[in-house]
């Protein structure tokens, strides 16, 4: 049976980057937010969306990922009605990719919602992945173009690393490239061991 081994960390810890370590030893890795945008694309998604929110958060036929995400923002119902339409279509498609991955002994789900969708229940062991305040924002800024204000009202959306870490098996603390993949390495290490 395929082990499946969630991947979390709050915006900007480099979880990313973590799961990329694990893609380049020849591990499946699936990301669950890139998956969840190619699923916000499916015609049935649309439609439930559309339902939902109205279709002014539509353009040319497609979900205007701007609009949509500026009625969820500081609306958790509103969050809530739109995670109700996408969480069980991602947590199908993922299922299915798990099926298609089956040879191998474990995959990780990279996940930054992890805990707080409850997708962790699902996982065999969770690592969590997290940097200093200080780095995180600074990441955020220089790769969404986002000012300060907005990258901490986004950590604030979010679980603290200290809830993460306290329901994790592992813990990675991702300043140094160097550390983060001796790190990765020693864990993957424990990981093939798991069988």
């Amino acid at each position: 049976m395929t082990k499946i081994i969630g991947l979390t960390g709050g915006i900007g810890s480099g979880k990313t980057t973590v799961a990329r370590l694990f893609e380049a030893e020849g591990i499946p890795v699936y990301i669950a937010d890139e998956e969840a945008k190619k699923i916000m694309l499916f015609p049935e998604t649309v439609s439930k969306v559309e339902v939902v929110f109205g279709s002014e958060v539509l353009n040319d036929g497609q979900i205007d990922r701007k609009k949509l995400s500026a009625i969820v923002f500081n609306h958790p119902e509103k969050l809530k009605q739109l995670n109700s339409i996408v969480h069980p279509l991602v947590k199908k498609h993922f299922d299915d990719w798990v099926k298609s991955h089956e040879k191998f002994p474990f995959v990780i789900k990279e996940a930054a919602i992890l805990f707080e969708s409850g997708s962790y229940k699902y996982c065999d062991k969770i690592i969590t992945v997290y940097a200093s305040l200080e780095t995180r924002i600074k990441r955020v800024m220089a790769r969404d173009n986002a000012s300060e204000k907005d990258v901490l009202e986004r950590i604030r959306n979010q679980w603290s690393d200290a809830e993460r870490i306290s329901k994790s098996d592992f813990v990675i603390e991702n300043e140094n490239y160097a550390e983060t993949k001796s790190k990765t390495s020693e864990i993957l290490k424990i990981l093939k061991n798991l069988q």
